[in-house]
């Protein structure tokens, strides 16, 4: 966010201050993980004491949140950037995830323990599935209902009440969750020495979806 020129000599510094903290903590995740995170580790890094640092931080989870913030919302950039088809959502998806997979999995991965997320993640969150949601109910029905399409009619607390019809809560679920499975197994190193282009079996998933 564009800093204003009426901020103060001392807003501006807490702001480079907070800045900073956050490229060591990406630091520290991308070497141990997020479950490994300490802001007092953080402080020693930058040559200031505990106490000190927890003037910009109160504490590891205020920061955990800054950080998923942040990720979700260049998450929900790179998918309102796109053109709103499934294939180009997908993409960006891909993309967003292989720039920085330590981003990725902060947002994706097992969660961290004892973290919970604020209500404002889970509505960026909320964005973007119904991104999705928007896709798929442009797309023809086409195919035939089945069990689980009954069954999501009652049970559409994920959707955030999106006017969507069957089957697109259904085909938006089956995209994200297979290619999030797709990606998860790429970026943890998991078709490493198979032989095979990751890519090209993004591609096939994305096919057998339909799209």
């Amino acid at each position: 966010m564009p800093r204003t020129s009426t901020e103060t000599p001392r807003e501006r510094y807490r702001a480079q201050v907070r800045a900073e903290v956050k490229e060591r903590a990406w630091e520290q995740i991308a070497a141990a993980g997020a479950s490994a995170l300490s802001l007092n580790a953080i402080a020693k890094q930058m040559g200031m004491s505990g106490p000190a640092l927890y003037r910009y931080y109160g504490s590891r989870d205020e920061l955990i949140t800054e950080l998923i913030r942040d990720a979700y919302r260049s998450l929900a950039e790179a998918v309102r950037a796109a053109d709103g088809h499934v294939t180009s959502l997908a993409y960006a998806l891909r993309a967003w995830a292989l720039a920085d997979p330590h981003r990725y999995f902060l947002v994706y991965g097992t969660p961290v323990p004892g973290y919970h997320a604020p209500d404002d993640i889970t509505a960026i969150a909320s964005e973007i599935m119904a991104r999705l949601l928007d896709a798929f109910a442009e797309l023809p029905a086409g195919e035939a209902r089945t069990p689980f399409d009954a069954h999501l009619d009652e049970h559409r607390e994920w959707t955030d009440g999106h006017p969507a019809t069957s089957p697109a809560p259904r085909r938006a679920l089956a995209f994200w969750t297979r290619l999030h499975g797709a990606l998860s197994l790429e970026l943890a190193g998991h078709f490493t020495g198979m032989g095979f282009d990751p890519a090209l079996l993004f591609a096939a998933e994305l096919e057998s979806l339909g799209e």
